[in-house]
């Protein structure tokens, strides 16, 4: 099935806020209420540890991301506590508040918007994207990876989404998502209730932009092709795919780091 780089609907400017961060939230709470990326905890923990840092860069994180169920598993494992940055081209105030007031001590999102193609010097840190990816064109796809080369930072890419027939059936449940957990969602919303039941607007744009999400993913090959001569100071990269028990889904991942010159090698399963 060949790439498509159409639109996905919460993503663009003419979309309204409010609608942008209720969906990004519903997203949020799906991914974590299922754990769909604990899967690559294993994976993500020894390439902090190689990296030599615990000071992670989310990037493109919408309502939060993984990160809030992500770093309570790291902090089971202990003797490895992190430092988590969460930003957004389009910061979520209502997500930065449930962070804030929450118990993720752990977590910060920055208020000021952030380029995942354009990130400040100030801001270091071993660099993940979870679900986003795939929004960006093969040109500043690379450049992403050639920026986090150049300025001798990790890199973690993790996607669902995926181009075949079964995990574009899996994204026609989502809105079915959207419908039953709506109401547990928190900060519960009124608007969330009336976007989601009433004029479902919600449940659509997490259909859409899920079907699209797919259509668009790369493979773990053509993220291979895409760091093509970035193997330089030492950089390493790691691709290929994982799953977890039976759950149908595998994800995607490409990870870089900079480390002694070692081989480029793929790891067809992560436990």
């Amino acid at each position: 099935m060949r790439r498509r780089q159409w639109f996905e609907i919460h993503e663009q400017p003419w979309f309204p806020k409010t609608l942008r961060d209720l969906t990004t939230d519903t997203l949020q709470f799906v991914w974590n209420c299922f754990g769909f990326y604990d899967p690559v905890i294993p994976a993500l923990r020894r390439a902090l540890q190689e990296a030599g840092t615990n000071r992670v860069l989310d990037l493109c994180s919408g309502g939060g991301g993984p990160w809030l169920r992500l770093v309570r598993h790291f902090e089971a494992l202990g003797r490895f506590p992190l430092e988590v940055q969460l930003t957004d081209r389009f910061p979520n105030p209502e997500a930065q508040q449930q962070v804030d007031g929450g118990d993720h001590a752990r977590l910060l999102f920055l208020p000021e918007p952030v380029d995942a193609t354009q990130i400040p010097a100030d801001l270091p840190g071993f660099r993940t994207l979870f679900t986003s990816f795939h929004h960006f064109m093969p040109e500043d796809a690379r450049a992403i990876l050639r920026d986090a080369v150049n300025r001798h930072q990790g890199l973690g890419i993790f996607e669902v989404p995926k181009r075949n027939g079964l995990t574009i059936l899996l994204a026609l449940f989502m809105p079915l998502a959207a419908f039953v957990l709506g109401p547990f969602i928190r900060p519960f919303r009124w608007s969330r209730i009336l976007w989601t039941y009433v004029l479902p607007v919600i449940p659509f744009v997490v259909w859409f932009d899920g079907v699209v999400s797919c259509l668009r993913a790369y493979t773990p090959s053509e993220l291979n092709a895409l760091t093509k001569g970035l193997s330089s100071n030492g950089y390493r990269w790691e691709f290929g795919e994982t799953q977890r028990g039976r759950i149908p889904l595998r994800i995607t991942y490409l990870i870089g780091h900079p480390q002694l010159s070692q081989p480029k090698r793929e790891s067809p399963a992560l436990v």
